[in-house]
């Protein structure tokens, strides 16, 4: 009897209208293709608009139903949980699929590459990391992970007749298949210490972050337990990038097409932190006496080490990785914070945003610059940018500098937030590597902006290998213009005014 009132109450909770953006999102995935079978050739131009469209059709929808009817309520038997993290992940997601779409359409007419299926890709991962923070049971967080890694392995050797694209698919495969490996070994070592819990004559298996959370709390000297905590917190840390599993994102950035590159630098960490947070302060908070020390030595590892590779770099997508590295040591730096600051996971998600921001509005730039080798963006092709097409030296200038962490731009703040709750947690080492870090990644951001703006002296006599290399750069059109202007001019206001999106991200 206890069986079918709980395969009743199952059925009941299976609310299909509450996942209604992800399942909006993947029927017009499945309807880009097939609009490029029943369309002609000559109206193929009009499916990106398609998804462009659905992607904003998508997102109006969630922010005018963000306090939704099922929020905090075990959805399909306990798979899935909305939360407030989850509400704010659509929105960031959504968000930053629309800008990647925007840069996909000013790239993939420059390559022979099939276009529908990369626009049809973006759209079923950004549905796939929604579903990653709505999760609440670990094996729904392992096929909405391996969902978006598999949508990742596509799009980073997309242009496949580039060698770089190539290896950069194949390090992307072998390391992904790897962190992959790590995070199932720590869910069964989870599940092995767990086995079956027994509540009200329901078996529950050791799978459900509920149960597994109240394990931890009661056993918090469980080996298995701590070990497949450990192995998790290990396979998350690949997707965030940090140190020492950041082996991958220099080759993998420099290789990929410049929106994917965007995608990974934007959509893959946020979804990192996001997943990385729920784990954290929900699950394996009871074992933060060895979370806290491991999750520094990263933070620390991950500022030290990205900002020293960055240094000597000269590659703009390599710098951009390598960067990355460095700001997913100030994000673990909030994520520790918020064990102890109730903001704190706010203030991750409102530097998340802020890094959106600046780095699309970078990387909407690169995408001007690039020429027909995607992968070939030295610093070099920057000379006299600010000169020949001010709009992008401004818009570049704004975007860098907020990547900095200069005020008044949007980053500033975003790492003053994360530094105030760092130092309300009492983290006052790591506080002050990050402070370093910040003064030591000016050498090289302010680089990028010297070669766009300063004209570098050369003698008269100079060869022909030392002069500035000439790179034709494709004016940006009205929607782009207008798409650029809107990055760099809410980077600005975000740096004065942050009440609107702080008000929402710091409840």
């Amino acid at each position: 009897m206890m069986t079918t009132e709980y395969l009743k109450a199952v059925a009941e909770s299976n609310q299909w209208w509450a996942i209604g953006p992800e399942m909006i999102l993947g029927c017009a995935a499945l309807m880009l293709l097939v609009m490029e079978v029943v369309m002609p050739k000559n109206q193929h131009r009009l499916i990106p608009i398609f998804a462009l469209s659905a992607q904003l059709a998508v997102l109006a929808s969630v922010l005018l139903n963000l306090d939704t009817a099922w929020q905090d309520q075990p959805l399909f038997g306990g798979l899935i949980v909305l939360s407030n993290v989850s509400q704010v992940g659509r929105v960031f997601f959504l968000v930053s699929s629309i800008l990647v779409t925007f840069l996909a359409m000013i790239c993939l007419p420059r390559s022979r590459m099939p276009r529908v299926e990369f626009y049809h890709l973006i759209m079923v991962v950004t549905a796939a990391m929604m579903l990653l923070l709505e999760s609440n049971h670990f094996v729904m967080l392992f096929v909405a992970l391996e969902t978006v890694t598999i949508g990742f392995y596509i799009l980073v050797s997309y242009f496949r007749d580039s060698a770089l694209t190539l290896e950069a698919g194949l390090k992307y495969l072998v390391l992904g298949a790897l962190s992959s490996a790590i995070m199932l070994f720590g869910i069964v070592l989870l599940y092995g210490a767990v086995g079956k819990v027994v509540i009200n004559g329901v078996v529950h298996t050791g799978f459900e972050f509920p149960i597994v959370a109240e394990f931890l709390a009661n056993n918090p000297d469980s080996f298995l337990g701590l070990a497949g905590a450990l192995l998790v917190i290990g396979g998350v840390a690949f997707k965030i990038g940090a140190f020492p599993f950041h082996v991958w994102i220099p080759d993998v950035y420099q290789g990929a097409p410049t929106p994917v590159t965007a995608f990974l630098a934007v959509s893959s960490k946020a979804a990192g932190f996001g997943m990385l947070m729920v784990l954290v302060l929900a699950v394996f908070a009871p074992l933060q006496a060895v979370l806290v020390p491991v999750l520094s030595l990263l933070a620390g590892a991950s500022i030290i080490f990205g900002n020293l590779s960055a240094l000597t770099q000269r590659n703009a997508k390599r710098l951009m990785g390598l960067s990355g590295v460095t700001h997913a040591g100030y994000l673990l730096l909030g994520v520790i914070a918020a064990l102890t600051v109730d903001w704190a996971a706010g203030a991750v998600w409102f530097y998340l945003f802020t890094y959106m921001l600046a780095s699309m509005a970078v990387f909407g730039v690169m995408a001007y610059v690039a020429g027909d080798n995607d992968a070939d963006q030295e610093l070099d092709h920057y000379e006299g940018l600010a000169k020949k097409h001010p709009f992008l030296g401004g818009v570049l200038a704004v975007g860098v500098g907020s990547l900095a962490g200069i005020p008044p731009l949007a980053g500033f703040m975003g790492k003053l937030l994360l530094f105030v709750a760092a130092f309300q947690a009492h983290l006052y080492c790591l506080l002050a590597v990050a402070i370093g870090g910040v003064i030591v990644s000016i050498y090289y951001y302010f680089g990028w902006i010297k070669a766009a703006y300063f004209e570098t002296w050369r003698p008269t006599h100079a060869t022909t290998e030392s002069q500035p290399i000439e790179r034709v750069v494709t004016k940006p059109s009205l929607i782009g213009a207008f798409t650029l202007t809107v990055l760099a001019l809410a980077t600005v206001l975000l740096g004065f005014y942050q009440a609107p999106l702080s008000a929402w991200l710091l409840r």
